[in-house]
């Protein structure tokens, strides 16, 4: 049996050798070398899979779609979280119970009764929960039931840790303008490319100033997606959202280095890294306040091209009221994160809120001057047609860091006015009305009235409720409806459970808690896919994700902790897919951007909900 194992491991990794020459090849590895590295990289994960088949008396040619059909968590529980795995009922008609058994001893840890089947609509299936909840002894587990089993996965109070910090070291290899250097880059060194120090201004980005091809400099900042561009509203999003993480579960982090280039000063990691971006941002507003929408080429390069090598010229492309007020909330929130940090870095607090100030008020008077692509740019384009909840989130975070009453009636006026877009269920880049209502809630207690409180909670609170609602009719125990099946619909999920952990914090009660860590489970593998979605964690994981740099790098594996957009029936790409539904057409494959693309800001809720996992376990 193990011989066969053995074997099998060797073919995938001789395979994968002649397919690809690692990095590691320019450093001195050879072909056994890449062998060993790979062999290091999928033998545990298949080693503990083939126990439980020879336990099972299963065989180990059977396919792994059709074996691992029980759906977990891959990377893992807290053993005081909950616990549902999802057991498939069509075709398994006498599946009644389950069992829970210890990897290593084949032994049955626990055993217990399958819940009533259910159909969720998103994957046609109809499925049963197994609910393992109580069983909180540490160790490596798979779950049985009536012949099928799940991949192993382990319960321990460090199950997080090494995916939570993969999440979070993301941002580092997305890095604009800097070389990754060995010794920080576990393997996936780089050269550096686009020093953007000679950036054009484009017609549509001109004024009086910084009349068209003008050249600024605007270096630093994070790679958006699997391109290379630089865009103003989906950075400010991951930006608020790993200050997010900080503000809420400081403790997480002030002692968690991460192996980049700053670890050893006196400033945590993340927020290094946060500063990483805030210097790029600081650059993309004008002279006259407003901000650039955008910091691109004209069109998006080929996928097989490196950072050093992509030699196209760059430009700041349109001003935008929607990039002013995100640029605005944004640096409005790191004024007051850094604000404890005025010895390491002089100045930067003030400098970020007079920045903020100056682009509210810019909003202000250009609040039609919504972003339109030009016609000679190919890039993503972040249009959004309704600046009304960029108003209000602005207003909101000048209000906290300023205490000033006028922005606080902005947002009354914005949030509160029968014409005003108030806070729904959905969070993105281009939908953020929740997101004063959750930085008000958790750092305006002391400069809001009672009453304007007790408001902002029960806002949360009714949102919380609704996904709390959505939770429970899940087949799949997972609050996502329809409309979360979108581009990028790992990170509604994420952004879900952000919100259900906001209400958790409001209550303290535990099942919005198991509601928001649900969300953790379906993206780390608890799906009609049976992928874990993130890059490196898991025993089924993307490998072919689209990402130029990853693409180019001719390394066997993707770097570690990339979370992928996730399955939605849109097809923009024109790719191949197995599966129709919401749910399962998803395809691991460099050719699928709709599905398979990484971008920060789907990377920045999946670092929130693993930080508030391990702050509250």
């Amino acid at each position: 049996m193990f011989a066969t194992f053995q074997c099998v491991v060797c073919a995938v990794c001789s395979k994968a050798v002649s397919l690809k020459k690692s990095r590691f090849n320019s450093i001195g590895f050879d072909d056994s070398a890449l062998r060993l590295l790979c062999w290091v990289r999928y033998s545990r994960s298949l080693f503990l899979s083939m126990c439980a088949l020879f336990a099972l008396g299963l065989g180990a040619f059977a396919s792994a779609n059709e074996l691992f059909s029980i759906k977990v968590n891959q990377v893992g529980y807290l053993p005081t979280s909950s616990k549902v795995a999802i057991v498939p009922a069509s075709g398994n008609a006498k599946a009644r119970s389950f069992e829970v058994v210890d990897v290593f001893t084949h032994k049955v840890v626990y055993s217990g009764e399958l819940g009533k089947p259910s159909t969720w609509p998103f994957s046609k299936e109809t499925v049963r929960q197994a609910d393992f909840s109580s069983l909180n002894q540490p160790g490596r587990y798979y779950l049985a039931s009536n012949g099928v089993v799940s991949a192993p996965f382990e319960i321990g109070d460090t199950v997080f840790n090494s995916v939570h910090a993969a999440a979070l070291k993301s941002f580092y290899f997305k890095r604009s303008g800097m070389t990754i250097e060995p010794q920080y880059g576990w393997g996936f060194a780089r050269a550096a490319g686009h020093l953007d120090t000679k950036v054009k201004v484009h017609a549509s980005a001109a004024s009086d100033q910084r009349p068209k091809g003008s050249i600024i400099s605007a270096p630093k900042g994070w790679y958006d997606a699997g391109d290379y561009g630089k865009y103003v509203v989906n950075s400010g999003i991951s930006t608020y959202t790993l200050l997010s993480a900080y503000d809420q579960f400081s403790q997480v982090y002030k002692d968690l280095p991460l192996g980049i280039v700053e670890s050893n000063n006196q400033v945590p990691d993340l927020l290094d890294e946060i500063k990483w971006n805030l210097d790029w941002l600081e650059t993309m507003q004008d002279l006259d306040g407003g901000v650039y929408h955008k910091l691109t080429a004209l069109r998006f390069s080929s996928m097989d091209v490196l950072p050093k090598d992509e030699k196209s010229q760059r430009w700041v492309i349109g001003k935008s009221v929607t990039a002013a007020l995100n640029f605005s909330a944004v640096m409005s929130f790191a004024s007051q994160v850094f604000s404890d940090f005025e010895n390491e870095f002089p100045g930067a607090s003030q400098r970020y809120l007079e920045r903020a100030k100056r682009a509210f008020k810019w909003a202000n008077e250009n609040p039609s001057a919504l972003y339109q692509q030009p016609g000679d740019v190919q890039t993503g384009e972040y249009g959004d047609d309704d600046a009304r909840d960029e108003f209000s989130w602005a207003a909101a975070e000048l209000f906290l860091a300023t205490g000033n009453d006028i922005y606080l009636a902005v947002f009354r006026m914005v949030a509160l006015s029968e014409e005003g877009k108030k806070a729904d269920l959905d969070l993105s880049w281009s939908n953020v009305t929740v997101l004063p209502y959750v930085s008000l809630y958790t750092r305006g207690q002391k400069l809001l009235s009672e009453e304007d409180f007790k408001f902002i909670e029960s806002q949360l609170l009714d949102l919380g409720n609704a996904h709390l609602e959505h939770h429970q009719a899940s087949a799949y125990n997972v609050s996502m409806t329809e409309g979360d099946f979108n581009w990028g619909s790992n990170s509604a999920a994420l952004n879900n459970g952000f919100v259900l952990f906001q209400a958790y914090l409001i209550t303290g009660d535990h099942k919005f808690k198991s509601a928001a860590f649900a969300t953790l489970d379906y993206v780390l593998g608890t799906n009609p896919t049976g992928y874990s979605y993130v890059t490196g964690y898991g025993t089924k994981t993307p490998m072919k994700i689209h990402d130029r740099p990853s693409e180019a790098d001719n390394a066997i594996n993707p770097i570690p902790g990339f979370l992928v957009g996730g399955p939605h029936t849109g097809r923009q790409d024109k790719c191949k897919y197995s599966g129709k539904l919401p749910a399962t057409n998803y395809a691991d494959s460099v050719c699928s951007y709709s599905t398979n693309e990484i971008a920060i800001n789907w990377n920045a809720p999946l670092v929130y909900m693993l930080g508030a996992a391990i702050a509250s376990k």
